[in-house]
Formats: structure tokens, C-alpha cells, sequence
């Protein structure tokens, strides 16, 4: 399902997570204990978690968006998100980045999500 738009000089928008470090899993499963406050859903199913990038030293950097750029949350999302992944054990430190390029769209969301939210 390539788009034009989903390129940009031959690179993907989205950059790619590290998901072969021992720590990705345990990364997921931390942004999954944070739900965007207006959909039941948590963020990393909603597709609303990017990239997450884990460094040799354990230093862990996620991009992530929200649903909507004037989502109430907007200020305080990404402050849960990283206290929620310093909290996994082996993770040094975690920093979160907001992005709005390329916007959420419902296509983001898992087929979990969708089947939670009756889309499905």
C-alpha cells in the first residue's frame, strides 16, 4: 500500500522503530498503559506512537502525534508517555517528540483498535 505522499526522496515519513532491540517489546507494552483521553483506546494501537528509537546505551526516543493537533492534552501526552517508558526496567532515559507530518488518520489505528471502537 505505497502512496506517493508516503515518501519523501525515497524516505519513509515515518522513520522505523528499533524493533529488534531487546527492549522494543517492553517499550510497546509501556505506551500501551497510556489511552488518548478521548478515545478508549491506548496510543500505541491507535497509532498514535511513530517511531521508537532505542540506542545501544538503552536511551530510548519516540515520535509520536496526536489525534488531533488541538487535542486538550496536547501539553501533558508526551510527559506521560516518557514516564511510562522510564518506568521499564534497563530503559537510561526516554525523551518524546510530537510531529504532526503526516497527520494521524484512522488507517493508523490497529485492527484491535478498530474492532474496540466498532470500526470493524
Amino acid at each position: 500500500m505505497n502512496h506517493p505522499q508516503d515518501h519523501i526522496e525515497g524516505a519513509p515519513l515515518i522513520r522505523p522503530s528499533t524493533t529488534d532491540h531487546p527492549l522494543y517489546e517492553a517499550v510497546v507494552d509501556a505506551c500501551r498503559t497510556v489511552f488518548d483521553p478521548e478515545i478508549p483506546v491506548n496510543i500505541f494501537d491507535l497509532g498514535l506512537v511513530y517511531t521508537i528509537e532505542i540506542t545501544a546505551e538503552n536511551d530510548v526516543e519516540i515520535l509520536m502525534t496526536l489525534t488531533a493537533p488541538g487535542c486538550p492534552v496536547a501539553g501533558e501526552m508526551p510527559a506521560w508517555v516518557q514516564d511510562a517508558v522510564e518506568l521499564v526496567p534497563g530503559v537510561k532515559q526516554a525523551q518524546v517528540g510530537m510531529t504532526f507530518d503526516p497527520p494521524w488518520g484512522m488507517e493508523m489505528m490497529s485492527d484491535e483498535a478498530r474492532l474496540e471502537l466498532g470500526f470493524m
